[in-house]
Order: structure tokens, then C-alpha cells, then sequence
């Protein structure tokens, strides 16, 4: 994989990450909800106005133009598993961002992870 390749994988990766960190920071500010009849217009309305959740939209939006210009230079056998580096990225920033905790237990899944796609990267 040459450098151009491995910059969008990993672009689409990190674009990925941020969408999903994004919508967090939004859904944070809104609060729990549930979607029901009653509710649908006004939690519809507070999601469509976060700047947030709008952010991780586009974010997506990116990410999936720059994935498509990944897969066509990089077999998905190889790309696909890249993806799963957001976890490691999101896992780190949740706990930076927002305090999530980061167990024995996650930091010995995130080490099967980077094995993993250290394997893949090398085929």
C-alpha cells in the first residue's frame, strides 16, 4: 500500500471516528431520550438543530467520498479491516472527551485489535 492509500484508509478511518465522537457531543446536549409519537417532533427538531449531530453528518459524508476513493486503489480484504482502528481512536477520545472509562478489559481488546490489522497490513 502506497502512502496516497494509506492516507485516505487511514482519512476515512479518522473521519469515521470523529463522526461518531460528534454525535455523541450532540446526543450528550440533548439528554436521554426515547423516540415515541409524542415525542418524535420535538427531539426530531433538537437533533436536526445540534451542531453537533450535524457536524458527525457531514463528517460521514466525507468519510464515505473518501472511501470510495480508498477502495478504488486498496483491496477491501485489506481496507475493511483498517476500520476497525476507529475503535481504538474512539475508544482513547471517549475517554479524553467525555470520561468514559477505559478497563483491563478494553485495553486487552484494542491490543487483539492493533494485532489484527498489523497482520492484515502486512498480506
Amino acid at each position: 500500500m502506497n502512502a496516497v492509500s494509506l492516507s485516505l484508509v487511514l482519512a476515512g478511518v479518522l473521519l469515521n471516528a470523529a463522526a461518531q465522537l460528534l454525535l455523541k457531543a450532540g446526543t450528550n446536549r440533548i439528554g436521554e431520550f426515547a423516540f415515541s409519537v409524542e415525542n418524535i417532533v420535538p427531539i426530531g427538531l433538537k437533533v436536526a438543530s445540534s451542531p453537533f449531530v450535524f457536524g458527525g453528518l457531514a463528517c460521514y459524508a466525507v468519510s464515505v467520498v473518501v472511501w470510495i476513493m480508498a477502495l478504488s486503489r486498496v483491496p477491501v480484504s485489506i481496507a475493511y479491516p483498517m476500520l476497525s482502528i476507529g475503535y481504538i481512536v474512539n475508544a482513547a477520545a471517549a475517554w479524553f472527551l467525555f470520561g468514559e472509562s477505559i478497563t483491563a478489559q478494553k485495553l486487552a481488546g484494542i491490543g487483539f485489535i492493533v494485532v489484527g490489522v498489523w497482520l492484515v497490513a502486512r498480506s
